[in-house]
């Protein structure tokens, strides 16, 4: 996949009004290393650098941190951990790998609870192992915003990950606690994304459930920069 066009870099979120920043693993779609600023005064939850973690993110990982140290107002390491901040009460899971393997590292998984809970799942490509699961189905968040199946890529291993995403998915709305299902991220990388989930969706209208992706959350058209790089650069050079 090519890098980011301009136009994902222009709509992408600003990060300057929070207080507290939730680092879930070391991917460079999921830090910043080139704009160390961002963390400035800012209370950092990061993935452990050194524990359960693969190669080159534990390099990532040593890199960024040495260049917020001075900058971010305290770092804690997140993984199985739990804080509170008033109401509010943030749970962190144990690491759980990034997709069917650990192969790409280890993610955690955050669960906000201010009264509703909203749980998001970072990078668990589904979700797809009972390990990603364990912490949905303890956490029983009205809103759950999870990454989806990556069905975009062309592997022999696809079309049994998306599967058990599905029946993951359906699981989670048979035990009635949520009430929106976002599914977005690795998901919309494919432009056909709706029918990669269609039974989550179906099962959702007969539940009552809003299944949508991040911009129907946000009210928007959803517009899937991403699964149209190739296109975006083609009209952008």
């Amino acid at each position: 996949m090519k890098e980011p066009n301009p136009r994902e870099l222009r709509e992408a979120g600003a990060v300057e009004a929070a207080d507290v920043i939730f680092v879930s693993h070391y991917h460079y779609d999921h830090v910043e290393p080139k704009e160390p600023e961002l963390y400035s005064g800012k209370k950092v939850f990061v993935k452990h650098p050194r524990r359960m973690i693969n190669p080159s993110q534990k390099e990532r990982a040593a890199s960024f941190l040495k260049s917020i140290r001075d900058l971010a107002e305290e770092i804690e390491y997140a993984d199985g951990r739990s804080y509170k901040f008033g109401d509010t009460v943030i749970r962190f899971s144990k690491p759980v790998p990034h997709g069917s393997t650990a192969t790409r590292g280890y993610v955690v998984e955050a669960s906000v609870d201010a009264g509703d809970t909203f749980l998001y799942t970072s990078d668990v490509q589904g979700p797809v192992l009972d390990e990603h699961l364990e912490f949905i189905m303890a956490e029983k968040p009205e809103t759950l915003f999870v990454d989806g199946p990556s069905s975009y890529i062309d592997s022999p291993y696809t079309p049994m990950e998306v599967r058990k995403a599905n029946e993951n998915m359906l699981k989670i709305l048979e035990g009635g606690f949520v009430g929106r299902l976002v599914v977005d991220h690795h998901l919309t990388r494919d432009l056909g994304y709706g029918n990669q989930i269609r039974p989550v969706i179906e099962a959702g209208e007969e539940q009552g459930v809003q299944v949508q992706v991040a911009a129907e959350f946000l009210d928007a058209e959803p517009n899937l920069l991403e699964a149209r790089r190739l296109e975006l650069y083609g009209k952008e050079g």
